[in-house]
Order: structure tokens, then C-alpha cells, then sequence
């Protein structure tokens, strides 16, 4: 039987975010309004301070808002969960672990309590195959590249089979054939696991090149929604044949025409 997916699987209802400082109040976000489909890769570009970030850790349940509510899959966000995964763009990985063994500790801390050992092994080896490491798995991170890292980041948070993936500039650290490689490497591991997946970024390119749809962000303090861009590119996407592609430049040039007079704007 087919699954019927959600149209409104994660959603955002009038949130607002302000942050009480110690040189006074600051709102981040006024009034934030969308809804993320069931399986779809979502886009939040926006320029440095507009809360692309501040909007990743309300769904993540790492914030709470100051008004309004957040759902997923029909439940309120109250806190984190292992429903919702985060790959942070530091991997944050153990140093005295190896790969497999900083995978396991989210695999059991999620499954611990109803699996086997022998279970969650297999848990493990399987979301290290998924990015590409088994043959890295017995070596530390000290022993592996950036871009390896970044896929154990990303193993370790598909090992808690998550409903949503959240990613918060998970390739802005690393070298630009790099960050393409794991780009396309992604987009290759969410056609397998399926989840919804929302990923903060600055770069152009990369949220075009993987998302169906680009949320824009006004700039802050009050940021709220500026536009919302619909992906329509055909999958699985190829980026050298794209580069020619006449609709995916059209799409590349709206984003940079939206940042452009947010730039503007916020230069005068």
C-alpha cells in the first residue's frame, strides 16, 4: 500500500523569538509561518543574523519560542527529540572514539533500552556504509579528512532513523570540491533514507543544487519570511548538467536578486 505523505508535516505557526540580554531585549524572529511537506528538503538562506539558525534549533526543540508553536508529524515541539536529528557544521565527534564507536553511542541511546548489542552493531554498520565509511570505521577522527567527519556527523544522526534530519551549514568548513563531493553525496543518501530534511546555508548554489524548496529570510532583528522559492528541478540532479540548465540559473539568479536587495536595503 502506498504511503500518503504529510503536506504539513513539520510546522511553524506565528512564532516569534526574542532573547533577553544583558544589554536589553533583542527579537530574532516576528511572526514565522511555513510548513515542510513529508520527505521534502528544505532551504534556509538569509544573511548573517536574519535567524536561519535560530529557526533550525526551535525545530530541533534546542530553543523554545517566545510565542506561537512548532509541530512535527502532529505533536507540539516541546524539546528535543530522537525524531528530529541535528548535523551541526563543527561534527563534534569524540576524539578518543573511533567512527563506528561515536555512531554506536547515538544508536544506543536511542535504541539501548529495546534492542540487543548485536542489534545496534548492526545499526551501526549500516549507517556507516550509508555514507561511504565502512572502511574508516575502526579509525579515529584524527585519523580521517574534514569531509569524513562531516559524513560521520551525518551517519551518526541517520543511525537514530530520524524523521527529520536537520542541518545547520553542515559543509561550510570545508574545501570547495569537498563540500560538492558530500553535496552530491547527500542528495544520494537522503533519495535513500527518505526523511525531511531542513538545511540552514549561505551558499547559493548548494541550496538550489539540493532543495525543493528555499525559504528566504528577511533580514534581522524581526526577521520573519521574505519568499518561499519552489525547486521545480527533476531528480536525481546531476550539477554539470545543471550549470547549463536554463531554469536552474533562472532559479540561482532569483535567490541572488532577493539577497541582493536585502543587502541593499540594509546597507541604507
Amino acid at each position: 500500500m502506498e504511503k500518503i505523505l504529510q503536506e504539513k508535516y513539520v510546522q511553524l505557526e506565528n512564532v516569534n523569538m526574542t532573547f533577553f540580554t544583558k544589554k536589553g531585549t533583542f527579537e530574532a524572529l516576528k511572526d514565522v509561518n511555513f510548513s515542510i511537506r513529508e520527505g521534502e528538503f528544505i532551504s534556509i538562506i538569509g544573511h548573517s543574523g536574519c535567524g536561519k539558525s535560530t529557526v533550525l534549533n526551535l525545530i530541533a526543540g534546542l530553543l523554545q519560542p517566545t510565542n506561537g508553536n512548532l509541530f512535527c508529524a502532529g505533536r507540539e515541539i516541546a524539546g528535543p527529540g530522537p525524531e528530529r536529528a541535528v548535523v551541526f557544521q563543527n561534527h563534534s565527534l569524540l576524539p578518543w572514539l573511533t567512527c563506528s564507536e561515536n555512531v554506536y553511542l547515538a544508536v544506543e541511546r536511542v535504541f539501548g533500552a529495546t534492542e540487543t548489542k548485536d542489534q545496534l552493531k548492526k545499526r551501526t554498520q549500516a549507517a556507516i556504509e550509508l555514507v561511504g565509511l565502512a572502511h574508516a570505521a575502526d579509525k579515529r577522527p584524527n585519523e580521517i579528512s574534514g569531509g569524513m567527519k562531516q559524513r560521520v556527523g551525518i551517519a551518526r544522526a541517520l543511525a537514530m532513523e530520524p524523521k527529520v534530519l536537520l542541518l545547520d551549514e553542515p559543509f561550510g568548513a570545508l574545501d570547495a570540491l569537498t563540500r560538492a563531493h558530500l553535496q552530491d553525496e547527500l542528495m544520494a543518501i537522503m533519495a535513500k533514507s527518505g526523511c525531511t530534511a531542513v538545511m540552514v546555508t549561505h551558499d547559493v548554489d548548494e541550496a538550489v543544487l539540493l532543495s525543493d524548496r528555499i525559504v528566504m529570510m528577511t533580514n534581522g532583528p524581526a526577521a520573519t519570511i521574505g519568499e518561499i522559492l519552489d525547486v521545480e528541478l527533476a531528480r536525481p540532479r546531476k550539477r554539470l548538467e545543471l550549470a547549463e540548465d536554463g531554469h536552474y540559473n533562472h532559479l540561482r539568479s532569483e535567490v541572488l536578486k532577493f539577497l541582493y536587495e536585502r543587502h541593499a536595503k540594509k546597507a541604507a
